[in-house]
């Protein structure tokens, strides 16, 4: 599985670092570099396309047609808002598209170069034009909005359209520092100094910079998961397979200049403090000992290295919060060293009045994750469980082998997973070990997160009848990765003078649930959908615009191990009326409802001060009240602010305690299903419900 899928996610996201710039009328370009390709650069271009051209999956001619999309790509990753060119510099290289490809051949990507240096001009001169728009009068009391998607729209004709764009883009800088505390003076005073510091990282680019956003285009045309490495992205890639690195354990990204929190490690410094949130934006960053340095617009790989640092100091972080468009805060987190254990599954006990259940959490398909849950699963048959919950929520994947023989675990011995490589052969994975090493009833937790070795493991035990899949249709992620460092080992005596190479990562197959079908796109569907209505959103791999297709082969040789259909409807009928009167279902409807209401304008922003007021204050009161009401049904005190809730209260988990109710209600229905001896010389248990 590809352990990467979230680090290429990230890749991708720093690449597009430079797609929220553009142009003004006044040339400023003396200070700039004129970036052109190093010498080993010419080596790693050869190397990484004869890898993808002989290796990949997908077969593909790198011909005239597949230049231009790959032509199309690149401007795309540089400037997906149509922010940055017009109409006419994207054209002025039009009669070069179609011979990247054989650039690429021949190692001279000169036509990249220049075209990056072009935005480099361009997003230069669009900073000396925020500057200026700083000099004018703010007026927040008209009713514009700013339009934040636009990477549907036409490109540009005239500089003037930029020119209105980047009076808006100003302006929503402006109101949020307002909107914050902050007088006009310290607004203009914050924003020429973030904006100076934007210019400043311009003139620091390097020539690796346009080769690997040129390279990602290359790569990500082919299709989503495939991916080029710089040298540095090399090595925090290393860091996480050495299991070990040191700083807060947070998963960050660029979006819109802003550096924003997308995951934790789980156990990691900044999970434990409970002070941030995913969505939050990181707005400034300061040591124990220093000054908070605001951070809106700095590279991404340098806010990374502010943040990290040594065990057991202190950074300080200024947060503007998920959500709130007003207010930041500022926290301080100790720094820790961070393991990949610390996102091994963990077992939980739920006592309730109708049963003692556990809940069995994994955060990714770790190597060691068996070994991990056999030893959970041994402490479950100690305390007598009545069923177990595996939440995979939010879980992107991880190992193809351990995927394979945590699934064992649960099913005698049988195939798991079959897979096709680029030359169509068909194999078949399965676990070899006889014997189940847990034999209770089981539910499967999934949202549309869960990817990739979560959809095998999901689909395997949905396709053997041997759990209840619950929550949303996954994620759709069916290919397989594999990486490779492009350094050779006859390099380092050859050309002992080489810089580091960097590394590549590309898709080699394509897997298929035992019945024959693909998660593919279609990801995998739960037998009980958790929430009556869905988010109307585009996550998934079905809108990532060349991800491969859905397709299907022969059915493998397996038996189901129980019927457990049968069961499904009055399962449904009993889950429906639990959440028709369960307050927090009817908090996360109302909110899903409200998304996809305003679908069609969720990247569009108030720029009216009174109007952006006016929102967070209705936010801010229904986020009260509901609040209050949960403390009233756990028995504490009302809070008068969202401030005052205690650090250690803990928000209930409506999909997780749903869950466990419905594994309750499958207990007295569900099939015996017999154990045996596993060959591995461990007992499994037997605690199924007649």
């Amino acid at each position: 599985m590809n352990k990467l899928l979230k680090g290429i996610v990230r890749l991708s996201l720093i690449l597009c670092f430079v797609s929220q710039i553009s142009q003004a009328k006044q040339v400023v370009t003396e200070q700039l570099p004129i970036l052109k390709q190093d010498e080993v650069h010419q080596i790693v271009a050869r190397r990484v396309t004869n890898f993808f051209s002989q290796s990949h999956y997908r077969n593909f001619a790198l011909n005239g047609a597949f230049s231009a999309k790959i032509f199309d790509r690149y401007f795309k990753l540089l400037d997906g808002n149509k922010a940055l060119f017009i109409q006419s510099d994207v054209d002025s290289f039009r009669n070069r598209q179609e011979s990247l490809g054989q650039e690429l051949i021949d190692g001279n990507i000169k036509t990249a170069y220049d075209i990056y240096n072009l935005s480099l001009q361009k997003r230069y001169n669009r900073y000396q034009y925020a500057l200026s728009v700083l000099q004018r009068p703010m007026d927040f009391s008209k009713n514009d909005e700013i339009d934040f998607k636009r990477d549907d729209i036409a490109w540009p004709t005239t500089e003037k359209e930029l020119d209105v764009y980047w009076d808006k883009r100003v302006k929503y800088d402006e109101l949020s520092l307002s909107l914050s505390g902050k007088n006009e003076t310290e607004i203009r005073e914050a924003l020429t100094k973030r904006y100076k510091r934007v210019l400043k990282t311009l003139i620091q680019s390097n020539n690796e910079d346009a080769f690997q956003v040129f390279m990602n285009a290359y790569a990500r045309e082919i299709d989503p998961h495939t991916s080029y490495l710089a040298p540095r992205k090399k090595r925090d890639f290393d860091s996480e397979m050495s299991l070990s690195f040191e700083g807060i354990g947070a998963t960050l990204s660029l979006q819109d200049d802003y550096t924003v929190i997308m995951s934790f490690v789980t156990g990691g410094p900044a999970e434990k403090s409970k002070l941030l949130s995913v969505g939050d934006k990181i707005i400034g960053v300061g040591q124990s000992n220093s000054a908070i340095e605001d951070v809106i617009g700095w590279r991404l790989d340098d806010i990374v290295d502010k943040i990290r640092g040594p065990k057991g100091t202190v950074v300080k972080l200024e947060i503007l919060p998920a959500g709130n468009k007003s207010k930041s805060k500022i926290i301080e987190i100790t720094r820790d060293e961070i393991h990949f254990e610390d996102r091994e599954a963990k077992l939980k006990i739920v006592d309730n009045e109708r049963g003692k259940v556990g809940i069995i959490e994994i955060p990714s398909f770790y190597i060691g994750l068996t070994e991990r849950v056999s030893l959970l699963l041994a402490q479950a048959n100690k305390e007598n469980l009545q069923g177990i919950v595996v939440d995979l929520r939010d879980n992107g994947g991880g190992s193809l082998a351990e995927v394979i023989t945590l699934t064992g675990l649960f099913i005698d011995t049988g195939p798991v997973v079959q897979v096709r490589d680029n030359l169509q052969k068909i194999t078949v994975h399965g676990d070899k070990n006889f014997g189940i090493e847990y034999t209770g009833p089981m539910v499967v937790m999934v949202n549309r997160y869960s990817a990739s070795a979560s959809e095998i493991f999901s689909a395997a035990l949905q396709d053997y009848g041997r759990a209840i899949i619950v929550g949303e249709t996954t994620y759709g992620k069916g290919t397989v990765q594999t990486s490779r460092n492009i350094a050779s080992p006859i390099d380092a005596s050859l050309h002992p003078k080489w810089p580091e190479l960097g590394g590549v990562q590309y898709t080699v197959q394509k897997f298929y649930r035992i019945n024959g079908g693909s998660t593919q796109l279609k990801g995998v569907e739960p037998d009980i959908e958790m929430s009556k209505i869905q988010y109307i959103d585009e996550t998934g791999e079905r809108f990532l615009d060349n991800a491969m297709p859905w397709d299907k082969i022969p059915s493998a040789n397996y038996l189901t191990v129980a019927n457990i259909h049968p069961l499904l409807s009055q399962l449904r009928e009993q889950h429906l009326a639990r959440i028709s009167k369960n307050p927090e279902f009817i908090y996360l409807e109302e909110d899903i409802k409200q998304f996809n209401d305003k679908k069609d304008r969720q990247y569009i922003v108030s720029l009216n001060k009174n109007k952006r007021e006016a929102e967070q204050k209705s936010n801010d009161v229904r986020d009260l009240k509901r609040m209050n009401e949960r403390l009233s049904r756990a028995g504490l005190p009302s809070i008068a602010k969202l401030d005052d809730l205690p650090k250690d209260y803990k928000q209930p988990d409506a999909y997780l305690d749903e869950a466990v109710e419905i594994l309750l209600d499958l207990l007295p229905n569900y099939p015996k299903i017999e154990s045996a001896r596993s060959n591995k010389g461990i007992i499994s248990f037997d605690i199924s419900i007649k």
